[in-house]
């Protein structure tokens, strides 16, 4: 029987590849990714020659499962990689996670760089209890109905793309009042920032926004 390997890579800065994970990627049959332009230029940088790519991402997942499963099955090891940073987390992979437990394939996690762990780390917000959203409900209305369910004392964390962010603050303050929040954006990249205000203050502030978005807060 093979096994499925769980594999976090850089979410920007390359040096934050473990060596475990390079050692992993050397040594599998297969590569399931997202994109297999960025990860087949993730693995030229590391030097890591011949490995098969297999596009595996939301639009393909269902599709490429039994043959993932049946390579699997025959004594292959395969990687599981996103685009950044920890697989599952916001991005695909729980589907075939669970049919490898199911039929008794090891699953093991090579663990690495997480935009998660990273931007609640340096928010200065309590990191003892937290509750991770993943990416707000695409619909106003579900949004807003999310952010008034939210928990006091805890630490909550979401994603948030670019053309989204706007919006996303503007239901936030609707909803939430002018509560002070902290934005990280573009970690570990060039041209990281970790901003700290209140809402009125980042409308303003990411007027125009770019890069990819955490938003932190504590009510």
């Amino acid at each position: 029987m093979g096994k499925l390997s769980i594999v976090s890579t850089p979410i920007g800065n390359l040096d934050d590849i473990t060596l475990r994970a390079i050692k992993t990627l050397s040594s599998v049959d297969a590569v399931l990714c997202e994109d297999t332009r960025h990860t087949g230029q993730l693995l030229h940088l590391l030097n890591i020659k011949n490995s098969r790519l297999i596009r595996f991402d939301d639009h393909t997942e269902e599709n490429t499962l039994p043959e993932i499963i049946d390579l699997l099955q025959s004594d292959k090891h395969i990687a599981l990689v996103s685009d950044a940073g920890t697989p599952l987390i916001s991005d695909p992979g729980f589907r075939i996670v669970r049919e490898c437990i199911k039929r008794g394939i090891a699953v093991e996690s090579v663990p690495g760089p997480s935009a998660l762990l990273a931007a609640l780390t340096c928010s200065g917000l309590p990191a003892d209890k937290f509750l991770f959203f993943g990416y707000p409900p695409e619909k106003s209305s579900h949004r807003n109905k999310l952010f008034a369910s939210l928990p006091k004392d805890t630490t909550i964390i979401f994603y948030c793309a670019p053309h989204k962010l706007q919006q996303t603050l503007d239901d936030m303050k609707e909803v939430l009042g002018d509560i002070e929040i902290t934005i990280a954006r573009e970690l570990t990249k060039i041209h990281e920032e970790i901003w700290r205000g209140t809402l009125s203050d980042a409308l303003t502030h990411f007027s125009k926004p770019q890069g990819e978005f955490v938003i932190l807060f504590r009510l």
